[in-house]
């Protein structure tokens, strides 16, 4: 990834993030969905069959909301790269040079025994 841009990195991020929490979301619905096949009530089996359904919705929103902020994200930043590379430099000043010369003593020269 030599010279990657950084926008396409943080959107290659995005997209793991979300596949990640999609993947234990699937993860999470299966439990319920199996805790429903052995329910032995009715209500029980349908509070988590609703559990299921609603794990992979609010996932479902998370991961849109993860993925928006990151194109938010990588877009505000491809924008202000794109500004700073059209802005002039900034101008340098001039070096100051030192009024009095640093008088340093020269180290002392350790004698051999």
């Amino acid at each position: 990834m030599a010279e990657a841009d950084l926008d396409a990195v943080i959107r290659q991020t995005a997209r793991a993030q979300t596949k990640a929490v999609m993947a234990a979301a699937k993860k999470r619905q299966a439990v319920w969905v199996a805790r429903a096949a052995k329910a032995k009530d009715k209500e029980t089996k349908a509070r988590f069959r609703h559990l299921a359904k609603s794990t992979i919705l609010n996932a479902t929103a998370t991961a849109k909301r993860l993925q928006n902020s990151a194109e938010n994200a990588a877009d505000a930043y491809a924008r202000a790269m794109k500004r700073a590379m059209e802005e002039p430099p900034p101008a340098k000043e001039p070096q100051k040079t030192p009024d009095k010369p640093s008088a340093k003593k020269p180290a002392k020269k350790k004698k051999d025994a």
